[in-house]
C-alpha cells in the first residue's frame, strides 16, 4: 500500500506566503537560475561577437597590409597598334587612339567598338565611363562611352582646350578672330551655352573643367593687372541656381601676381587649382567656396595626379629618401601623406586605397600610409597599367597584347 502523507501543514505555509506577498518555496531559486542563465548567454554572445570582430579586423588588416613578392602574368589577347598610338583606361576598358581613329577593348582584349577619323594632334580626356577625343587646333571632338559612339561635336572654330562630363557634355575653349569663346555642347554637337572672353575685359581662359554632372564649370582666366599678371578662378552654374545669376556666374577668386594654369573637378562637390606657388581647394555643388590653400615653398611641381578622393603632387627630391617626393591631399584639402620613390614614372594612379607608380619597365605599389606593398619589373614594355576590382589584379597593355597580372 502506498504511503499517505499529511500535507496540511505545508498547505498552511503556502497560504501564509500568499497572504503576505512572499514567493512560494523554491520560486526565488528558480528565478535566480533563469537570471544566471541569461547572464551566461549574454556574456557568451559578447565574447563570440568580440572574437568574430577581432578575426574580421585581423583579416582586414592582413588583406590591407599584405605585401606581394611575385607577379603571375596571363595572356588575354593579341592586339596591334602603331608607334604613335596612345592608350588610356576608361573604367576598366582599354581605349587606344591615334591620328587615324579610336578603338575600345574589354579587359580580356576583345574589341568592343572602333571609330575612324583624321586628326593631326589627337588629345583624349575622360570622365568616369566617357571619353572625348579632340584635335588641338582642329574642329571636331568625338564623344564615346564604353558602349560606343555618343556623337561628334563640330566646333567650327579652332580648339584650344576642352573637357567632358560623365553625361558626354563637352566644354571647349575656342579661338576666334578677336575674342576667345567658351562653348558647352551636348554629345551630339548641340550648343548648350556660350560666352566670349577678351584679354581686356575678363582675361584669357587658360584652363577649364566640368563637374561630372556638368552643372558647374570652372575656368582659370589670366589677364594683365597694372603691369603684372593676375589670375581669376571663376565658377559658372548651369543648373537651376545658375539660371538666376548673370551669365550663370556662381563664385570666383582672384590671385594677384599668380598664374593658375590648371583647374580640375575631382567630383561633383570638390575642385582644385594649381598655381606656380600653391594648391587651392574649393567645395560646394552650387556656389563653390574656397576650402583650403597650401603654399608650396617655391618648389616646381613636376606632375599632378588625382581621382575622386585624392590628389598627388610630385616634386624632385634628390635625397637618400628617394629621387621623387609625392605629397597626397584629400578632398578636404588636408595633406595626408608624404612618400618617396625612385621610379622614373610615366603615370601614377590612386585606386582602392593604393598608389600605383609605374613606367614601361617597372612599378611600385604603395598603400595610403606610404608602405611599399610590391616592387617589380615588366618583361615587355607597358603602355598602360589598369587596376581592376580586385586590388591585387591589374590589366597590362603592351604594343602587342593585353595581359592580366596577379600579385602573389
Amino acid at each position: 500500500m502506498a504511503e499517505v502523507k499529511d500535507f496540511s501543514s505545508y498547505a498552511r505555509k503556502l497560504n501564509r506566503n500568499s497572504d503576505d506577498g512572499s514567493s512560494p518555496v523554491g520560486d526565488s531559486s528558480y528565478k535566480e537560475k533563469i537570471r544566471s542563465h541569461r547572464l551566461k548567454v549574454f556574456f557568451r554572445t559578447i565574447i563570440i561577437a568580440a572574437v568574430v570582430l577581432f578575426a574580421v579586423i585581423a583579416i582586414y588588416i592582413s588583406w590591407r597590409d599584405k605585401e606581394y613578392s611575385e607577379a603571375v602574368l596571363t595572356m588575354e589577347a593579341a592586339i596591334s597598334n602603331g608607334a604613335d598610338s596612345k592608350v588610356v583606361d576608361l573604367s576598366g576598358f582599354v581605349i587606344q587612339y591615334s591620328k587615324d581613329g579610336v578603338g575600345c577593348y574589354n579587359s580580356s582584349g576583345q574589341p568592343v567598338w572602333n571609330q575612324t577619323y583624321e586628326m593631326q594632334n589627337p588629345i583624349a580626356h575622360t570622365c568616369n565611363s566617357v571619353v572625348a577625343i579632340g584635335d588641338y587646333n582642329g574642329h571636331h571632338i568625338y564623344v564615346s562611352n564604353t558602349s560606343g559612339s555618343m556623337g561628334v561635336v563640330d566646333t567650327s572654330l579652332p580648339i584650344r582646350d576642352f573637357c567632358v562630363s560623365s553625361q558626354g557634355v563637352v566644354a571647349a575653349i575656342l579661338d576666334g578672330t578677336d575674342v576667345t569663346w567658351i562653348y558647352l555642347y551636348d554629345c551630339t554637337g548641340n550648343t548648350l551655352a556660350s560666352f566670349k572672353t577678351t584679354m581686356k575685359d575678363s582675361g584669357y581662359p587658360i584652363s577649364i573643367s566640368l563637374s561630372p554632372n556638368a552643372e558647374l564649370l570652372c575656368v582659370s582666366y589670366i589677364y594683365p593687372d597694372e603691369g603684372n599678371l593676375k589670375t581669376s578662378v571663376a565658377f559658372f552654374n548651369f543648373g537651376s541656381v545658375g539660371q538666376n545669376s548673370i551669365d550663370n556666374y556662381a563664385s570666383g577668386y582672384d590671385y594677384p601676381g599668380v598664374v593658375v594654369p590648371y583647374v580640375q573637378f575631382m567630383n561633383e562637390n570638390t575642385a582644385f587649382a594649381i598655381s606656380d606657388d600653391r594648391i587651392m581647394f574649393y567645395t560646394g555643388n552650387q556656389k563653390p567656396v574656397s576650402k583650403a590653400e597650401h603654399l608650396l615653398g617655391g618648389e616646381e611641381i613636376r606632375s599632378v595626379y588625382f581621382n575622386d578622393s585624392y590628389i598627388g603632387l610630385v616634386f624632385m627630391n634628390n635625397t637618400e629618401d628617394g629621387e621623387y617626393r609625392l605629397q597626397v591631399y584629400n578632398t578636404a584639402g588636408e595633406q595626408i601623406l608624404t612618400t618617396y620613390f625612385d621610379v622614373v614614372y610615366s603615370n601614377i594612379i590612386f585606386d582602392n586605397k593604393q598608389i600605383i607608380i609605374y613606367n614601361e619597365d617597372e612599378c611600385v605599389i604603395k598603400d595610403m600610409s606610404g608602405h611599399n606593398k610590391y616592387e617589380g619589373t615588366f618583361t615587355d614594355p607597358i603602355k598602360v597599367m589598369i587596376p581592376t576590382k580586385v586590388r591585387s589584379r591589374f590589366t597590362l597593355v603592351t604594343s602587342r597584347n593585353i595581359m592580366t597580372m596577379n600579385l602573389k
